[in-house]
């Protein structure tokens, strides 16, 4: 079972989400993918990058290394959605 979220952690979720899709929107394509595009390429980087890092063994506990960890996984995401559209 997961555990609770407050709401200040849901927030900071959804913001990390948001800023994260953002970032690789601009580096992937030049810009980004609208409010919610962004939070949801967002958020399943930050998924993605945490579970990627975690098997390296590698944990971020600071708002800019979950930020940095975000984006790494939105990338990836974004990578494996067009390698699965070609």
């Amino acid at each position: 079972m997961l555990p609770a979220m407050s709401l200040q952690s849901f927030l900071t979720f959804l913001v990390l989400g948001a800023l994260a899709g953002w970032i690789s929107g601009l580096i992937c394509k030049g810009k980004g993918f609208g409010l919610v595009g962004n939070m949801i390429v967002g958020i399943v980087g930050a998924f993605l990058g945490g579970f990627v890092f975690g098997l390296l063994g590698i944990s971020a506990h600071n708002f800019l290394g979950q930020l940095i960890f975000a984006v790494l996984g939105a990338l990836l995401f974004l990578w494996l959605l067009r390698f699965i559209k070609k």
